[in-house]
């Protein structure tokens, strides 16, 4: 089946202000932006502000709760812009894109969407179970870039935040990691300040050096399945709609904490380190 073309009115500044905020929507099994994965078809904006996006999956039939959620997601980002008055998610090619479109213009909840399913009350234990997902594949790729930079165990497991701040990583995955782990660490709450621990659990307990290759393994096992799923969800959409491979697109960071000054997480001009230079980062226990 054809893809039908991309199209995008509404001005520039706006339209360049909406695929911005899509970016940060990910598919939630994936932890990949929705815009990287190309699940984004159009975007309109009418003069009174209303933001209409429309959005397709791989399959005919991807599961229902993953659909709502990112429609959900979607809505939430783009109403974020002062002047969105209205967003429209608008899922299409999909068995329940009625059902989806419907509740999320109408403002239920996915158990008031799917009353027929006899679907749970809400989405945040699967929303919470993704985001335990996100958390361990970022970190673990965090913890791999430092290693690949000649970090001891020692000194990852008894790194700080404001160290991991300072610290610009070679490694690609680990550079396009580091400020995702972040956003997520502080997110869940798991540190704040910049003398806390920059990994721990998913519990918040602290890492030892003896345990950290176990801590990996399990780390490993979740990152394999993401991007096994994720290849999948590729090839089926590229077959399906009859497109070339995309190539995953990448936002250079200014600073080194990854945040470019334009977020209040951001380190707010952090001095940038390369990895290796003694100041801040021990390379050995």
């Amino acid at each position: 089946m054809p893809r039908p073309a991309r199209t995008e009115t509404g001005g520039d500044a706006r339209i360049a202000a909406v695929w911005t905020q899509l970016a940060g929507v990910m598919d939630p099994e994936l932890d990949e932006s929705i815009v990287d994965l190309g699940f984004v078809e159009d975007i309109a904006i009418g003069t009174d502000g209303r933001v209409d996006v429309a959005f397709r999956l791989p399959t005919y039939w991807c599961s229902p709760n993953f659909a709502f959620l990112m429609a959900d997601d979607i809505g939430r980002a783009v109403r974020a812009l002062p002047w969105a008055r209205e967003v429209h998610p608008r899922l299409e090619d999909h068995m329940f894109s009625q059902e989806v479109n419907r509740g999320t213009h109408l403002g239920l909840s996915f158990a008031e969407t799917f009353r027929d399913l006899e679907v749970s009350d809400t989405l945040e234990g699967l929303r919470e179970t993704f985001l335990r997902k996100a958390f361990q594949r970022r970190q673990e790729a965090v913890i791999l870039g430092l290693r690949r930079a000649g970090w001891s165990d020692a000194a990852i497991v008894t790194t700080d935040l404001g160290t991991l701040d300072r610290t610009v990583l070679t490694d690609p995955e680990g550079l396009r990691q580091k400020p995702r782990y972040r956003e997520i660490l502080l997110a869940r709450g798991l540190a704040a300040r910049p003398s806390d621990l920059a990994f721990v659990t998913l519990d918040g307990a602290a890492i030892t050096a003896e345990g950290l290759p176990v801590h990996l393994r399990g780390l490993r096992a979740i990152r394999i399945n993401m991007e096994a799923n994720g290849a999948l969800c590729r090839g089926l959409l590229d077959a399906r709609y009859d497109e070339g491979p995309r190539q995953r697109t990448a936002a250079p960071s200014t600073h080194a904490c990854g945040g470019a000054g334009a977020s209040s997480g951001c380190c707010g001009g952090c001095a940038r380190q390369t990895v290796g230079q003694t100041t801040g980062s021990p390379l050995s226990a």
